[in-house]
């Protein structure tokens, strides 16, 4: 087992680990194509705007007007943000995996990601990711991103867990590192079976089935 302390707190990026990433460049390459815009403009505008959008200094509706309907379009607002909730997928696999490590363990789990914040509104509604996840530290609730450290403080205050009883799951090397240069130890989560090795060398195997009773 990696580490002396037994873990108690888990970490969770999203986009990645527990769904897809809801409004990368390939989704919004599909939104280009979809609505038949300029991909290079919109990319350009996207790329001034997003890290402002994330940290929730810039509403969904400005955002929208600053990177698609700064002119007349023959589409409606409602049409484009369906299009954008839409390209959000789960992996089931990985949050069965979580739910059910929280009820074997007792443990207490956070969410430490990058989303604006309607996308991420909608995407822990969809996907019902309060059923286990106790704590939102988000970009856009706690203004601030990865891969500001200051994030990854600000939820281990949140979460009152000793750094050394912290496991964090993300799939972005540099932000792996940076929660590792905390203290915080780490998975760089490439696919479920690997992710479950990891988590059984920390001392968390998910041997057997949990039913739920909710």
């Amino acid at each position: 087992m990696k580490g002396a302390l037994p873990v108690t707190t888990l970490f969770l990026d999203v986009g990645g680990v527990l769904l897809n990433n809801g409004w990368d460049h390939h989704a919004r390459r599909r939104a280009a194509q979809h609505f038949k815009l300029k991909w290079a403009e919109m990319e350009e505008r996207h790329a001034l705007t997003f890290e402002t959008h994330e940290e929730g200094k810039l509403t969904f509706e400005e955002y929208l007007g600053r990177v698609v309907f700064y002119q007349k379009r023959p589409f409606t607002r409602a049409q484009f943000r369906r299009f954008m909730c839409a390209q959000s997928k789960p992996y089931p696999e990985m949050i069965k995996l979580f739910a059910q490590l929280k009820i074997r363990h007792r443990l207490k789990i956070a969410v430490v990601s990058n989303e604006a914040r309607e996308v991420n509104a909608y995407r822990i509604r969809k996907f019902k990711l309060d059923w286990f996840v106790d704590s939102f530290i988000s970009s856009c609730f706690v203004h601030i991103r990865k891969p500001d450290a200051d994030i990854f403080r600000l939820a281990l205050d949140i979460a009152q867990a000793p750094v050394r009883q912290v496991v964090y799951i993300e799939n972005t090397p540099m932000f792996v590192q940076v929660a590792q240069g905390l203290g915080i130890r780490s998975i760089l989560h490439t696919d479920y079976k690997s992710t479950c090795a990891e988590l059984a060398s920390f001392g968390l195997p998910n041997e057997g089935a949990i039913h739920e009773t909710r």
